[in-house]
């Protein structure tokens, strides 16, 4: 979490030890050959000697027959005690040959950490130990071997730094706050070296490392330099923090952890150790004066580099300091909470990642194209996912039960281009847990203060900061109710992360529906409550920077998981984003309108809070009156109003915030007459707020993206186009004998796999995982999408791009050579049509009898529904660990499967209705009923088809067992209305039974 500003210079520059110290470089010395020469010999003893010798003397340690019931009745004597130890000395020489097998691959390979061999700690640490040596000498070894000063170390401290580093960052996001920890680390390391005795700074802790030129396949990456030098690859984050953005020999910058060249010079935390590290140079006979010259230059570049960040950090406190002045007098103002620990909560709370830190370009070397205004957009990017969610089960349910469209929907359109791009992003850009939390803790906040009597208090912003919630009081409102605490002030209640994952779901309005994101400011995350202002807040700027700001705004409010219900206003711009949420969302054309509407509500407004008793909206949302609700209005006016309308809505501004009426007004003047708050959006992206003390990384919706966003949500409507949504699946299989698929999955009911082997079971159940994602996707999957999916957290692309590649060595290659893993003109991952999945098939056996083949024959349509049905065993990947696929949450395929068995067993149901056969249909529609239980239109058929075997009771126990399965609900109205008609006396019968 960020701290406040402060203008002491102490607290701006962090210790770093830039003192000039000789230079110590590590070349290959005659005492590295021998050390090289002996592993050699050591080596060959054992791993050569050793089974000659045993081979010569004891023999092979396998018997020649295989008897086990003659060697029980044999006598124990002498020989079989050697035996017995002769194949033990041959196990542990096959164990210590896996060891050097496995040392050997990593450090040729220069890639990850190497593998641990089960039972084979000292024996690994010795192979190791010779490889190392063995290969210092080579031109390779400093990327892969450890530092031989670990020679004396057993192999558990060898682990000790791993431990320590995941120790670091706990919580569920921990990709960004794993890099501040990892800084913050580095600092902390620094600040004890520069306080360390003199005879510790007179050898200095500044260290430096070339990269070095590719040798190979192998590559220099900050990783493995982490791996090498830190003793935790993960550490890497520091050595990029040290570097990022400072000028290299050559010119260019460290902008991205995975882009670097070799030549570049990287400064290395202080406690670095290893070959190849060079201190600060002014004395260093073996370096060459170039490199030396080149590193001193380096190293003045990160000291001015460090006092302008010491500078501006000092300049922006005073700033700071000064809006604070500004700010008493009852005006409003937004600060940036202060970092420290709040009362009872440990060091650990204050590490806990932050909600809306998740899979962010900064994580990620490439964004691969897609759109960062919503990779950077965490809740922004769940609200619309979410909303978009529900269109399309909508969609699908309006379309299955009243047939609009002339479809039985069950496939929503695919989306491409732009539209394609923007699905993506949500999918990698959504926070829904960090929603969730928001959501939970703001609703348990009113819950405590309503069962202690309390008023809400007006709240002006809130800030989601390294995992924390930070409310930003109008005024001190007390102590906040357990576990909310104090923050830097009274201003401020707190919230950490922990006690936030503690709250449950609560039946209470939504308090501060208001709240939508502006943007991020020194890792914190600003939400604006905007129906709090007391008055205006205006937005100047250039008109499409503008119009991005008002979009982003709009969207959120409109689909956010914070909020009840709500009315928003767009005034000037946005009449297609209306299509996001038509409950929420209204257009109007102009100013005029605008006034007249806000006249009326306002005076009505008011009339209702006083007829109620009550100060403001916050005291209606809480306590015994919270069943009024109280909705917020929102107004965002794009277009400048005249200075005699701005007036006018200045006027109905000033009681707003007591209302629930907020008001976002463009200009682009930037003086807005009537305006409290004023704000600013640049054309770099920056919303600048003077008076607020805010500079913020603005959050934006442009244009393309915008009708991209609207195009999703226009798709998914079912009255969308001329004929509504096709129906023809997105990958149709060859269901005769000679279209027999190289892997089959089955998803459709307990997850199974045939015709591959099953992987090894550390990483089985990311594989498959892997392969049931692409298998529901034949269009492709972004390979970010993939990622974010098996890894909500975030991870790195050298873990991506491996798990890659053991998916395609898993997958293998159709027999012309060519992999059934593959990647498209656009960069998505695609299957082969050689891998199918029990979905497919019953995809395409549903089309083929229905708009294929069946259409024309009746025998070939019965037996392809009834292939159909039978591939249904349960639900959607019935087995799946319950920490896994949390994916499938932003999938509909849990309503379009639903809908495919129930269609498929009414396609059935009327085959067999057709020859009268009753009881057959009887036994399709239960079967579809099984995988559908909630579809009305199976219950209906299902008495139909009942009702044909004139057997009153039977009807009279189904009717029964319907009225059980429906619950406190009841039947439902087109049920209860077919039962009257097939069975009038049906009440009298099933109360009689019952």
């Amino acid at each position: 979490m960020p701290r406040r500003r402060s203008p002491s210079p102490s607290s701006s520059t962090a210790p770093r030890n830039r003192t000039p110290q000789p230079v110590r470089v590590r070349r290959r010395t005659f005492g590295d050959f021998v050390k090289a020469f002996l592993a050699f010999v050591a080596l060959a003893v054992l791993l050569v000697g050793v089974p000659v010798a045993l081979a010569m003397t004891a023999g092979w340690p396998f018997p020649e027959t295989f008897e086990p019931m003659e060697w029980l009745k044999q006598d124990i004597s002498v020989s079989t005690f050697l035996s017995i130890l002769t194949f033990v000395v041959w196990l542990a020489w096959a164990q210590f040959t896996a060891c050097v097998l496995v040392e050997m691959k990593a450090a040729l390979s220069g890639v990850g950490v190497p593998g641990r061999v089960p039972g084979a700690g000292p024996s690994q640490l010795l192979a190791r130990q010779l490889v190392a040596a063995l290969l210092l000498v080579g031109a390779t070894a400093a990327s892969f071997a450890p530092s031989l000063a670990q020679l004396g170390q057993t192999y558990d401290d060898n682990q000790r730094p791993t431990v320590a580093a995941a120790q670091q960052t706990p919580g569920l996001f921990a990709q960004q706050q794993e890099q501040a920890a990892g800084t913050a680390a580095a600092v902390a390391e620094q600040a004890s070296h520069t306080e360390a005795t003199p005879a510790a700074k007179k050898q200095g802790d500044t260290k430096f490392y070339r990269i070095q030129p590719p040798e190979g396949r192998h590559h220099d990456s900050l990783w493995e330099i982490a791996e090498r030098h830190l003793g935790d690859g993960r550490r890497y984050k520091e050595i990029f923090e040290l570097n990022k953005d400072r000028v290299q020999p050559d010119g260019s910058r460290l902008s991205e952890a995975s882009l670097i060249r070799p030549g570049w010079i990287m400064e290395m935390p202080g406690d670095a150790r290893g070959g190849d590290l060079v201190e600060m140079p002014d004395d260093a006979p073996e370096v060459s004066p170039e490199v030396r010259q080149q590193i001193s230059d380096y190293a003045r570049t990160g000291d001015g580099a460090h006092e302008q960040g010491g500078a501006q950090e000092q300049g922006g406190a005073q700033a700071q300091g000064s809006g604070d002045e500004g700010s008493g007098g009852g005006t409003a103002h937004v600060d940036l909470p202060q970092q420290r620990p709040a009362p009872g909560t440990g060091h650990a709370d204050l590490q806990r990642p932050a909600p809306d830190q998740v899979a962010t370009p900064a994580q990620d070397s490439s964004s691969f194209g897609l759109p960062e205004a919503l990779l950077t957009a965490p809740l922004l990017a769940a609200g619309l996912l979410g909303a978009l969610g529900h269109r399309r089960r909508q969609a699908l349910w309006q379309s299955a039960f009243a047939g609009i469209g002339g479809r039985r929907g069950m496939e929503p359109p695919t989306p491409a281009g732009d539209a394609l791009d923007v699905q993506d992003a949500l999918l990698v850009g959504a926070d829904p847990e960090g929603v969730r939390l928001l959501d939970r803790s703001l609703r348990g906040l009113a819950a405590s203060l309503a069962a202690e009597s309390r008023p809400l208090p007006t709240v002006y912003a809130a800030w989601m900061s390294n995992g924390d919630l930070h409310l930003q009081l109008a005024q001190p409102s007390g102590k906040p109710p357990s576990p909310w605490q104090l923050g830097q002030d009274q201003t401020f209640w707190m919230l950490a992360r922990a006690d936030a994952e503690t709250y449950e779901d609560v039946d209470t309005a939504a308090p501060y529906p208001g709240l939508v994101s502006l943007g991020t400011m020194d890792d914190s995350r600003l939400l604006l409550n905007l129906e709090s202002v007391p008055g205006i807040v205006s937005l100047s700027g250039r008109e499409e920077d503008r119009a991005a700001v008002f979009a982003s705004v709009a969207a959120e409010l409109a689909t956010n998981g914070w909020s009840d219900r709500m009315t928003i206003t767009l005034v000037g711009f946005g009449e297609d984003l209306t299509a996001l949420a038509p409950s929420r969302l209204r257009h109007l054309d102009g100013i005029e309108a605008l006034i007249e509407t806000m006249e009326a509500e306002t005076r009505q407004r008011r009339g209702a809070l006083g007829a109620a008793g009550h100060d403001s909206v916050l005291t209606g949302r809480t306590g015994p009156a919270q069943h009024t609700r109280w909705a917020p209005h929102l107004v965002l006016l794009a277009a400048e109003p005249s200075p005699e309308d701005a007036m006018t809505l200045a006027e109905l501004a000033a009681d707003a915030s007591r209302l629930g009426i907020g008001y976002l007004v463009g200009t682009g003047s930037g003086d807005l007459p009537g305006a409290a708050w004023e704000m600013e959006i640049t054309g770099e992206g920056r919303l600048l707020a003077p008076l607020l003390g805010l500079e913020l990384d603005a959050q934006l919706l442009p244009a393309a993206e915008r009708r991209a966003v609207v195009e999703l949500f226009t798709d998914a409507d079912p009255e969308h186009g001329p004929d509504g949504p096709g129906t023809t699946p997105p990958f149709l299989v060859d269901i005769s004998e000679q279209g027999r698929p190289a892997v089959y999955a089955r998803l459709v009911g307990p997850y199974e796999i045939i015709g591959l082997e099953t992987p090894d079971g550390e990483r089985s159940a990311l594989l498959h995982e892997a392969l049931a994602l692409l298998l529901l996707h034949r269009e492709g999957v972004h390979p970010r999408v993939l990622s974010s999916a098996l890894w909500p957290r975030g991870v790195t692309d050298d873990v991506r791009e491996a798990l890659l590649d053991r998916l395609r060595d898993w997958l293998g290659t159709d027999p012309d050579g060519t992999p059934r893993l593959r990647t498209d003109d656009a960069g998505r991952l695609t299957l082969a049509k050689s891998v199918v999945s029990d979905l497919d098939v019953l995809r395409s056996l549903y089309h083929e009898a229905t708009q294929g083949k069946g259409v024309d024959s009746r025998a070939v349509r019965g037996r392809l529904l009834t292939d159909a049905l039978v591939l249904v065993r349960g639900p959607l990947l019935a087995d799946r660990p319950e920490s896994r696929y949390r994916w499938l949450t932003h999938e509909i395929v849990d309503a379009q499967l639903p809908l495919l068995v129930a269609d498929t067993g009414l396609a059935l149901a009327e085959f067999h209705m057709e020859k009268n056969r009753a009881e057959k249909a009887i036994e399709a529609l239960n079967a579809a009923l099984r995988t559908a239980p909630s579809d009305e239109r199976l219950w209906n058929e299902l008495l139909r088809a009942t009702h044909a075997l004139d057997d009153p009771e039977r009807l009279t126990a189904l009717a029964s067992d319907l009225l059980t399965r429906s619950g406190a609900r009841g039947l439902p109205p087109r049920t209860e209305a077919l039962l009257d008609e097939l069975l009038p006396t049906w009440r009298d019968a099933v109360a009689a039974v019952g």
